[in-house]
């Protein structure tokens, strides 16, 4: 996008805050923010929030490189992990809560939210799973390894599809969502 998205504003909050709000108010407990290599900009956006913190400095790294250091600023004894992504901040607190009941009903399972048929974000992965991600494997590998270990929960939230890569996606979703930010200034 040529910019840092997570600072994009939507609406009154940026991008990053939407989504910590969302894991905050589920009842997440151990959250833990990975940053890139622009991570002095997004200091402030951590200010009051209960996160620890891993700074991914790879510019050119995939995902599971920030995974596996978001993995190594968390709580070791979790039954799960929740990988949130920045770019999908219309995800709501109830979508993650189901994410995490259905987790608790069933914690051998990779938790999947899916939208009118479509699979979406954050993805929830049981603790033994995760750290497969070690291994060498990115998250999509570890998915697809064994459609038997994966649980897709239908949700209503249009969010866990909503993925905002492009200025045209964050254009539509202003549209859409009536919200106002200053494109051009930030």
């Amino acid at each position: 996008m040529g910019r840092l998205k997570q600072l994009l504003p939507l609406g009154e909050k940026t991008f990053f805050r939407h989504c910590l709000d969302s894991l905050v108010a589920s009842g997440v407990e151990d959250i833990a923010v990975v940053l890139g290599p622009q991570h002095e900009k997004m200091k402030e956006e951590l200010g009051g929030y209960p996160v620890q913190t891993a700074i991914n400095r790879r510019e050119a790294s995939d995902m599971a490189e920030s995974v596996r250091l978001g993995l190594a600023a968390v709580d070791g004894s979790a039954t799960g992990i929740l990988i949130c992504l920045s770019d999908h901040p219309l995800v709501t607190e109830e979508t993650l809560k189901v994410l995490v009941k259905a987790h608790a009903e069933d914690p051998e399972k990779i938790i999947v939210p899916v939208y009118r048929g479509k699979r979406g974000h954050p993805s929830l992965f049981p603790g033994g799973i995760i750290k497969e991600i070690f291994s060498g494997s990115n998250l999509r590998d570890i998915v697809r390894r064994d459609a038997g270990r994966v649980m897709l929960v239908d949700v209503t939230d249009e969010g866990v599809v909503t993925d905002i890569d492009t200025m045209e996606d964050y254009e539509a979703v202003l549209r859409d969502k009536g919200a106002v930010s200053d494109v051009k200034g930030t």
